[in-house]
């Protein structure tokens, strides 16, 4: 699934996000509002690892929706 469809259902697929990153707080999940950046970043700095390791999470995430 690409980022235009994760954008455009997030509604849909927030509750999933929020099952992976259990760490991130339900207004974090939705003000990334599908964002793939804003995302990554959100999971970067709750769980304090490097961006290269968020963006493969978060890719690795969509990957299987």
């Amino acid at each position: 699934m690409n980022w235009d469809q994760i954008e455009g259902n997030w509604k849909q697929f927030k509750g999933q996000a929020q099952t992976k990153w259990g760490e991130l707080t339900d207004d974090e999940v939705q003000q990334a509002e599908g964002r793939r950046e804003e995302l990554v970043g959100k999971v970067q700095e709750r769980y304090g690892i490097a961006r290269e390791e968020a963006e493969k999470q978060v890719d690795d995430w969509a990957s299987k929706l």
